[in-house]
């Protein structure tokens, strides 16, 4: 039995203007993240396991 694909919403007005809005801030803040704590929790389970 096939299922029925359903049609995408479009935005449209002030929500659309709000998406793109918010889009554009994402964009701007991308790469910005700090990972440090990340990795040194890595390294030290890499450590533990003999691996680095």
């Amino acid at each position: 039995m096939a299922l029925e694909i359903k049609a995408i919403p479009t935005l449209r007005g002030k929500e659309a203007e709000r998406f793109v809005k918010e889009a554009d801030k994402a964009y701007q803040n991308k790469g910005k993240t700090d990972f440090s704590k990340q990795v040194k929790i890595a390294c030290a389970i890499l450590k533990k396991a003999n691996m680095l």
